[in-house]
């Protein structure tokens, strides 16, 4: 028989909903991990976006393989029982309310650690516990707002306000969550103690702007600067597309995607070994990487411009299928840009098994990304698709001690679906 994932028998119940938290129990689960989720009785929101049948949507299934589903009225006042009971078995409680709301409910960190002291609690919230906008709700966009990934990005839709491409904080957070979890469990392993960890969507996101975020003495004037022009820019009611027009980055020939004749690519020479290949790629010259290159001179930006704009239109004449052919010969790192959608029976895709196929309760035949690891020894076998809602309910219930009687009654009171 083939060894089990690395986290089985490890019990999660999951307290969240959208994209952050179900993604990182649904990691968890991928491990191996007996997840257990808690949805209102109507389901959680992100079942109900774009459903394509009832209570069923594309983006809820992607985030939710490997679970059993739980349908109960938190705020019912029987509910607060029934949780307590399931939580003698658990061993980590995943949620992402805001931060009053755990309390109220009654499942903050000190109310369950009452009932299991060893409980591992990971929380997560948009914006940290403390602070003037502890208590703001808030989502992926918000976040990216607040914490200037959208700034960062220089992303201006054809109107000229600010845009975003994915859920980048929220899948950063997911991923972090799952991290602190497992990190958690191997210190109670080693201590016997649990513990509760918080992250939120702000840090994941200040985290993964790197450098940045970094403010050392030599960027001090840059920052000055900006934080400055930030202030006139206000006060002048400056045009939000026209101030990141006036701050773009250098522009860059080495790191960078380019339109092409019949699509786009984009290359990345970061080394001087490669910027030099690059060079003879396309027959220029460039000053890049001389000892006196200073990118701030004027007459040297000015210099980029000029070299920016001359591999611009060399490389819009020709096709995405020919700049490949050219970098790749060079040794450039290069790729063509792709629609996700083509990217599921790409051969590369097809030859790591990089796509997994499952059959839904409801909706049947589903594809999706496999787990983002294989392990030697440790089997990951995402074999389940996302539950119906409240599929587990009664099952989940008798494995914690409820009698049929109580399930019924239960359900009759309406505290359970």
């Amino acid at each position: 028989m083939p060894n089990p994932g690395p986290l089985n028998g490890v019990k999660v119940l999951e307290f969240t909903q959208i994209i952050a938290g179900p993604l990182s129990c649904q990691l968890l689960a991928d491990l191996g991990a007996d997840v257990i989720k808690i949805e209102p009785l109507e389901g959680e929101p992100w079942r109900l976006a774009q459903q394509f049948i009832p209570q069923e949507s594309k983006t809820y299934q992607g985030l939710n393989r490997g679970k059993r589903s739980l349908a109960i009225d938190l705020g019912h006042p029987d509910s607060k029982a029934v949780i307590y009971r399931l939580i003698e078995d658990i061993d980590v409680v995943v949620i992402n309310y805001r931060p009053d709301v755990p309390s109220r409910l009654g499942i903050d960190y000190e109310e369950l650690k009452k009932i299991k002291p060893d409980i591992i609690y990971a929380d997560n919230t948009a914006f940290g516990r403390e602070g003037p906008w502890a208590d703001r709700p808030g989502y992926d966009i918000v976040v990216q707002a607040a914490s200037g990934l959208m700034a960062q990005s220089e992303k201006i839709d054809a109107k000229g306000h600010p845009s975003v491409g994915g859920a980048i904080a929220d899948y950063t957070t997911g991923y972090s969550i799952a991290l602190g979890v497992c990190a958690a469990l191997f210190f109670r392993q080693q201590s016997g103690q649990g513990q509760k960890f918080e992250t939120s969507l702000l840090i994941n996101a200040l985290n993964i702007q790197g450098q940045s975020m970094e403010l050392p003495a030599a960027d001090s004037i840059e920052r000055t600067t900006l934080l400055q022009d930030l202030a006139d820019r206000e006060k002048n009611s400056t045009d939000y597309a026209q101030f990141i027009k006036n701050h773009q980055r250098i522009r860059e020939i080495y790191y960078r995607a380019y339109a092409t004749k019949d699509g786009a690519i984009a290359i990345g020479a970061l080394s001087a070994s490669l910027r030099g290949k690059v060079r003879l790629a396309l027959n220029i010259e460039h000053n890049r990487d001389n000892p006196e290159y200073d990118a701030k001179d004027p007459k040297q930006i000015e210099i980029d411009e000029n070299i920016t704009e001359l591999v611009e239109s060399m490389i819009k004449e020709n096709t995405s299928d020919h700049w490949e052919k050219v970098f790749e010969k060079a040794g450039v790192p290069v790729s063509r840009v792709h629609w996700v959608q083509e990217l599921a029976d790409h051969p590369q895709v097809q030859a790591n098994k990089y796509m997994i196929n499952l059959e839904h309760d409801l909706s049947g035949p589903q594809r999706m990304a496999a787990p983002p690891w294989k392990m030697s020894v440790s089997t990951l076998d995402p074999s389940n698709a996302s539950p119906p809602l409240g599929r587990d309910t009664n099952d989940i219930l008798k494995n914690s001690g409820f009698s049929d009687v109580e399930i019924e009654d239960l359900r009759n009171e309406k505290v359970i679906g």
